[in-house]
């Protein structure tokens, strides 16, 4: 593992938070405007304005943050896959950033190029997706702030384990 000086690994964790405070406010903005939606505003005007702050923000900052997060755990002591939470917060986030490339920006862009004219179901859509992102990156969050489960103990270890406990008597 490369050793990196403190300040470069605070100006990575730094960064680091920025940009996923960036991607969950951006998030919230995106829900919220669906939820306007729902709630009779016209969506004309509002899903131009999605389909810009998806395009503009939301996908860049997901892959921002996706880039940093594993930079930062291959430049750390945490490691990428030394540790569960890492691995699950990993997960998480590929997860995110693959639905919200492939799935949630095209589906913004139609709903910014139909406006009104889009299907009360994907409407629905443009309101459940920025909801369960939300949530994931608040999972994602907790297992950044608690880091449970410790360490993942890796084969070579868990053979040696059992070495050791039947070597005793």
């Amino acid at each position: 593992m490369p050793r990196i000086r403190p300040t470069t690994r605070k100006a990575l964790l730094t960064l680091h938070l920025v940009t996923s405070l960036g991607w969950l406010g951006t998030d919230l903005v995106l829900l919220t405007l669906g939820i306007a939606v729902q709630r009779g505003a016209d969506p004309a005007v509002v899903y131009p304005v999605t389909a810009l702050i998806g395009t503009v923000l939301f996908a860049p900052l997901s892959v921002l943050v996706w880039l940093i997060g594993v930079a930062s755990s291959l430049l750390t002591p945490w490691g990428l896959l030394r540790h569960r939470w890492v691995l699950i917060k990993l997960g998480l986030t590929t997860v995110m950033v693959g639905l919200v490339l492939f799935l949630l920006t095209p589906n913004l862009r139609h709903a910014g190029a139909v406006g009104a004219a889009l299907p009360a179901r994907d409407r629905a859509d443009l309101v459940i997706a920025p909801a369960v992102s939300t949530s994931l990156m608040i999972i994602a969050t907790v297992l950044s702030t608690y880091k449970p489960w410790g360490r993942r103990r890796t084969a070579a270890a868990t053979v040696a384990g059992r070495g050791r406990a039947t070597a005793r008597p």
